[in-house]
């Protein structure tokens, strides 16, 4: 259940790295679920190899979001560079406020605004790495 409400707010970000891995995850998790019930060897073995990447994916979003190394939130690397989407809970967080802002200059398309978000409870990364957190929990 924690993969499938992943997997909406990701959809609503279009994050589309994510979404794929939570749509592998929810696949395998159908598949260890059936290979223990019917012992069925293989499937057991599948979900515990993708239960190691699927371990080292989530670490590698705690990373993304809290910029280790030279990784950057910023970048579209989730998106995998086809739009610039974002996480969804950057302006749709608890407590959020979110104003969309005209740009006033003259020659930008009407249609293209600002957005402005302010008093968040939680700023949206640490959402991301909460929820990353929690699918490695439920792993192990």
């Amino acid at each position: 259940l924690a993969a499938l409400e992943r997997q909406i707010f990701d959809f609503l970000g279009f994050q589309w790295a994510p979404i794929l891995g939570n749509f592998l995850q929810i696949i395998v998790v159908i598949l260890g679920l059936f290979g223990t019930i019917q012992f069925r060897p293989r499937y057991i073995v599948v979900y515990t190899v993708w239960t190691a990447l699927w371990v080292t994916w989530n670490v590698f979003i705690i990373c993304f979001y809290l910029e280790v190394g030279g990784l950057s939130k910023e970048t579209d690397l989730m998106t995998f560079n086809i739009s610039m989407h974002r996480s969804w809970w950057r302006e749709h967080g608890p407590g959020c406020i979110r104003r969309v802002v005209r740009p006033s200059a003259p020659g930008i398309l009407d249609d293209y605004s600002y957005v402005s978000v302010t008093g968040c409870m939680i700023d949206f990364q640490y959402l991301e790495v909460i929820h990353s957190a929690i699918q490695i929990l439920l792993s192990v």
